[in-house]
Order: structure tokens, then C-alpha cells, then sequence
């Protein structure tokens, strides 16, 4: 498997709707959040979306990339990057929000994710990252 970020284009329209499709399909809450603020069918709406470039109501420039798998064509996940932190997100968020569609976890595909999401971490000048997880809690599943 040959993973590597990429940002949304006109190119990977299948791909991020197969993607989506199979994750509400599913019932489970998508992860990240971010690639949910638009409707992905109204695609230039979505991809104008995914990227916050200044703070404002709670909000902290973000940028999303999804997780595209070369050697199959497909989206296997979606990775969120903040590019600082509030006082939430120190608690609850977070510099990285990752997440992997339900048919293609166990794979160390998160692993993967999380180190390439580094790198552009890096690229943005965040030279230390906060990561948080809940494990009381299992997000991925409506309760």
C-alpha cells in the first residue's frame, strides 16, 4: 500500500464520494469533523470548506488533506490539521484530527496518516504537536 496526502481537486471527486458514501452508510460520526461543514455533493462548496485561513468564532486556521491510497486509487481516510491551538482544542482537539473509513482500518493506515501528517506539520511551523484521544468514549459509533 503507497499512501500519501493529498488536497481535495477536481480529480478525486469519485474518490472522496465513494469515501463518503461508505462512512454515513455506515452510521458512524465521520472523523475528522472537518471534511463535514459542506455537503460533499455540492463539490466547489466542499472543497472551499476544508481550509479555515483566519481565527474567528472558536474557530483556528485549519487545513485537510485526505489519505490517498496510489496503488488502489482510492480515499482510505482524511487527516485535519490546526494550525494553532484555544484553550478547547488543548483540551479536546488537538493540532491533528485523523480519521479511516470503516472498510480499511486495522491496516496501519492511521499510523501512516499521522506520520505524513507530521511532515506537513512541520512544514507549517508547529514544532510540537498535540495529539489527544478520548478512550472512555468511542467516537466513531452515534450513541
Amino acid at each position: 500500500m503507497k499512501l500519501r496526502l493529498v488536497k481535495l481537486e477536481e480529480q478525486y471527486k469519485m474518490q472522496l464520494s465513494d469515501m463518503m458514501e461508505e462512512w454515513t452508510s455506515s452510521g458512524e460520526t465521520i472523523v475528522p469533523a472537518a471534511i463535514c461543514k459542506a455537503d460533499y455533493h455540492d463539490f466547489g462548496r466542499y472543497m472551499g470548506s476544508l481550509e479555515i485561513k483566519e481565527p474567528g468564532d472558536g474557530k483556528v486556521p485549519d487545513s485537510t488533506w485526505f489519505c490517498l491510497d496510489e496503488e488502489r486509487n482510492i480515499f482510505v481516510g482524511a487527516i485535519n490539521i490546526r494550525h494553532e491551538l484555544n484553550d478547547a482544542l488543548r483540551l479536546f482537539g488537538g493540532h491533528i484530527g485523523d480519521g479511516v473509513r470503516p472498510s480499511e482500518r486495522r491496516k496501519g493506515i492511521a499510523t501512516e496518516m499521522i506520520r505524513l501528517g507530521l511532515i506537513e506539520c512541520r512544514k507549517l511551523g508547529i514544532e510540537q504537536v498535540l495529539m489527544v484521544c478520548n478512550k472512555t468514549k468511542n467516537v466513531l459509533q452515534n450513541a
